[in-house]
């Protein structure tokens, strides 16, 4: 083989998270009242806007899941298939220009020039060698250009062939779109195509292509003036900056779902038993979450890394590459931020619960003698469902935002892996030198903003359609 697969912790997380997904899509589909709800997060446009842009940052994320280790080169004669110890995933070898084109330092967006001057030598018209004090030529940033006076020209022309390429990729959407809509509804595509333009569709298509066509108009010409040129510039140690805001994707993703993950469990196993047997049983959860959100969440999530920073140091054995270890503090911290942020969602199913077991088809239920379990498995829980699910897709953006905050303070992600929040901290001393470097921060704050806002316009339409007493009076 030319490569050996590396299966992380993570990776497997991820998947089982779009294998539950998947799951839960089906059961929807059966379930009238869910199918109900989310074809009223469809006719949302706000939330499928919203959706499109998290579905272009999920396809990242789940590029950057795949993981593998290339083989080396053997020597003649040598049976043995050897790896590389670096690990690398699908993304990798997909933006291979992007993380091989290393400058040797700063670089602005599409510069040719390095930022910084240096001593270099230049031929004088004598011909002899000298040295002066210039911006040197960048190794790989615009290095086809035999005359930089012509960049602007050259970056017009990509630009330009790349938005027609956006506009007939969107056209060919558009168009499979209306023949699909039409197939289904047994009308002409032109039809169609006027239904979908006037928004008179059930599901906000309208809303899916025009996100889909402004997607492209931006992309496709990065996509094209990367290959030739750094978009966002580079960073102190000449590594291209869009580089690390497309692997920074999968570090937020991994931060906002798996945190979800451990942290469902117990709120709803917490809040539901607290509600229903009340008691003992309530007295001893609620001092549970009272004396946990009586601590400083930040000082709680210092210590518990700080610990585990400890245990991975001291048993470098565990680890056979540096991604290993990279990706085992990552889901320590993604365990220590849902175990201290389950309270929140645990009180909110607490209340919702008492008030259920009070209603008459639960007193019924106990009067006939319907075990415990079954009650909260068959009455309880399936009512609690809107909630969770407004309150999962709510926490998702906040669990980002810490974690950029965490990375911020240093007690984030590891070192070596990249995030919005490394980007953020590395380029706080950036800040300081003259001339100012902003194009760091700039695009990490960009991205980050365009994936927190995209989850909480998802999360207003999930709670408008999931929310009862809003799904009621629309």
């Amino acid at each position: 083989m030319t490569f050996l697969p590396v299966l992380l912790w993570s990776d497997v997380l991820i998947w089982l998270l779009v294998f539950a997904a998947a799951v839960l899509g089906a059961l929807s589909a059966r379930n009238p009242p869910l199918r109900s709800a989310w074809r009223r997060v469809g006719r949302s446009r706000p939330g499928m806007v919203a959706a499109t842009v998290l579905a272009a940052f999920v396809l990242v994320g789940l590029l950057d899941s795949l993981h593998y280790r290339p083989r080396l080169e053997s020597r003649e004669g040598d049976q043995q298939a050897v790896y590389a110890i670096e690990v690398l995933s699908v993304l990798d070898a997909v933006a291979t220009p992007l993380r091989t084109r290393n400058e040797k330092t700063y670089s602005s967006p599409l510069a040719t020039r390095a930022y910084a001057k240096e001593a270099i030598e230049v031929r004088a018209a004598d011909g002899s060698l000298r040295q002066t004090r210039d911006f040197p030529r960048l190794k790989y940033g615009g290095r086809h250009l035999e005359n930089e006076a012509r960049r602007d020209a050259d970056i017009a022309r990509q630009v330009l062939v790349a938005e027609l390429l956006a506009t007939l990729v969107f056209a060919g959407l558009a168009v499979g779109c209306a023949a699909l809509w039409a197939r289904r509804n047994g009308c002409s595509v032109h039809q169609a195509g006027r239904a979908l333009w006037r928004g008179e569709t059930d599901f906000a298509w309208r809303a899916v292509l025009a996100t889909l066509g402004v997607l492209l108009l931006l992309l496709l010409p990065v996509a094209a003036l990367c290959v030739d040129y750094h978009v966002f510039g580079t960073d102190k140690v000449g590594q291209d900056v869009f580089y690390q805001i497309l692997k920074s994707v999968r570090t937020a993703l991994v931060i906002g779902l798996v945190t979800t993950l451990v942290m469902l469990p117990l709120a709803v196993l917490l809040g539901i038993l607290a509600g229903y047997f009340r008691g003992w049983v309530d007295d001893l959860i609620q001092y549970l979450y009272t004396t946990l959100s009586s601590i400083p969440g930040v000082l709680l999530i210092a210590a518990a890394v700080l610990m585990m920073q400890v245990i991975i140091d001291t048993h470098p054995q565990w680890f056979a590459t540096a991604a290993e270890r990279a990706d085992l503090r990552l889901l320590a911290l993604c365990c220590i931020l849902g175990v201290t942020s389950w309270t929140g969602l645990c009180r909110l199913l607490r209340g919702e619960t008492l008030k259920l077991r009070e209603l008459e088809y639960i007193q019924a239920a106990q009067a006939f003698g319907v075990a415990d379990l079954r009650i909260i498995l068959r009455h309880i829980l399936p009512n609690l469902m809107h909630i969770v699910v407004i309150a999962l897709v709510m926490d998702f953006s906040s669990l980002v935002l810490a974690e950029a905050v965490l990375s911020y303070v240093g007690i984030g992600v590891d070192p070596t892996m990249i995030s919005f929040g490394t980007m953020i901290n590395n380029a706080r001393m950036e800040l300081a030198r003259e001339p100012l470097v902003w194009w760091s921060l700039a695009a990490a704050f960009v991205f980050m903003f365009a994936l927190v806002l995209a989850a909480n316009l998802l999360a207003d339409a999930v709670r408008d359609a999931f929310d009862p007493r809003l799904a009621g009076s629309s």
